[in-house]
């Protein structure tokens, strides 16, 4: 069976299509062209690290390390939702939280369930995916909190001067963030198979597995990305509404 053969040469080509963002940022003058570049080259450094590192716990199959390498990627995950929170009073712990629970909740059903053993090729790599798409779901929550408590602070400050406490006044944002926050994964499972090829599933094709099988993967993929999500949007987003109110229940200014 012919596999994918991804040379030192094929990574150079592949390397023009960078190019082609960085010339559109260039044209259109977007300022993200040192982006694009320090990310890309960021991304490189930090998956050859990785592999080498994944290389040696795989080849190792030691408990302690496999637990060790999941909670050190949750753990930056949290840290990279709490940077993209706009709000001046955010708390860290909001995002571990979120993710902690989210992760290992969806981690815990798919192991007692069998789907996945607790060996490090598959905690490892299932754990980044479901952080990952955890964070981003709670990335999406943070901003929509702050640009709705910032367009509708008026209606917030009638409902808090009427009597309602923090929860009531917010319940709005708080629905319509979660919301944000779940519907790329929603939509994303909507056009799975139609518009888009997983990435889990085209692999395991190219290593050679059955479609079917494969596809069965897919499906179980697709339902715990709809978990962790709502599980991390909901978690984040009841969290961390109270930080935008003071101790005596004022709404702080943005």
């Amino acid at each position: 069976m012919n596999q994918l053969a991804v040379n030192d040469l094929s990574l150079v080509f592949a390397f023009l299509l960078v190019l082609i963002a960085v010339g559109i940022s260039y044209k259109e003058k977007l300022q993200l062209s040192k982006d694009i570049l320090y990310s890309i080259f960021r991304a490189v450094l930090q998956l050859v690290i990785v592999g080498y590192v994944l290389k040696y716990i795989f080849q190792l199959d030691n408990l302690f390390l496999t637990a060790s390498m999941s909670l050190f990627i949750v753990f930056n995950a949290a840290w990279n939702a709490h940077k993209r929170n706009p709000n001046r009073q955010k708390k860290y712990w909001t995002s571990l939280l979120a993710i902690f629970v989210s992760t290992y909740v969806t981690l815990g059903v798919l192991v007692a369930a069998g789907a996945i053993k607790f060996v490090p090729s598959q905690i490892i790599p299932i754990s980044g995916m479901i952080a990952s798409n955890s964070m981003v779901a709670i990335g999406l929550c943070y901003r929509n909190l702050a640009s709705q408590f910032r367009d509708q602070r008026q209606p917030v400050l009638e409902k808090l001067a009427l009597g309602a406490d923090a929860k009531a006044a917010s319940l709005p944002i708080l629905r319509e963030s979660i919301k944000t926050a779940m519907q790329p994964t929603i939509d994303s499972a909507k056009t799975v198979g139609l518009v888009s090829l997983p990435g889990m599933m085209s692999g395991l094709i190219f290593a050679g597995v059955d479609p079917v099988h494969a596809i069965k993967y897919q499906i179980m993929v697709t339902f715990m990305l709809l978990s962790t999500t709502s599980l991390g949007a909901i978690i984040a987003g009841y969290t961390a509404y109270r930080n935008y109110f003071n101790d005596r229940l004022q709404l702080l200014d943005m």
